[in-house]
């Protein structure tokens, strides 16, 4: 993964905050929204791409855009460099590779262990029975 090119290709916009605040809230824009295009991004091969497209689905918009949003601090700049760190791990995360399960088969002594309980409970189960007349 290509960070430095990455965040070459980041686009901030800095929006107000939300919620409960006072004076300060309402005239500083302090809550950062970052937008990666992730089509157009020349960090990424194809196949790669590939990969995010499938994982990242349902939070990219329609234009094939990630958005991530930073509102954890007062300051804009604390929360660009937030967002970006949240892109960057989702962006890591989403590109490895789950390496296949290998199908595995119940050791000897295990099934072994199992057929003598098995064994054993069967016989418990025979000196319950009354005597037959035969």
């Amino acid at each position: 993964m290509n960070t430095g090119q990455i965040l070459n290709e980041i686009q901030f916009k800095a929006v107000r905050s939300g919620g409960a605040g006072g004076q300060h809230v309402n005239k500083v824009s302090t809550k950062v929204i970052l937008m990666f295009d992730l089509m157009g991004s020349r960090a990424f091969s194809n196949e790669e791409k590939e990969r995010l497209l499938q994982r990242l689905g349902s939070r990219l918009t329609k234009n094939k855009l990630l958005i991530v949003q930073a509102a954890d601090t007062r300051s804009q700049i604390k929360n660009r460099e937030i967002a970006q760190q949240r892109l960057l791990e989702l962006l890591e995360r989403k590109l490895e590779v789950v390496a296949k399960r290998k199908k595995s088969k119940p050791p000897k002594k295990s099934k072994e262990k199992r057929l003598k309980l098995k064994q054993r409970q069967a016989e418990k189960k025979i000196r319950r029975k009354k005597p037959g007349l035969d």
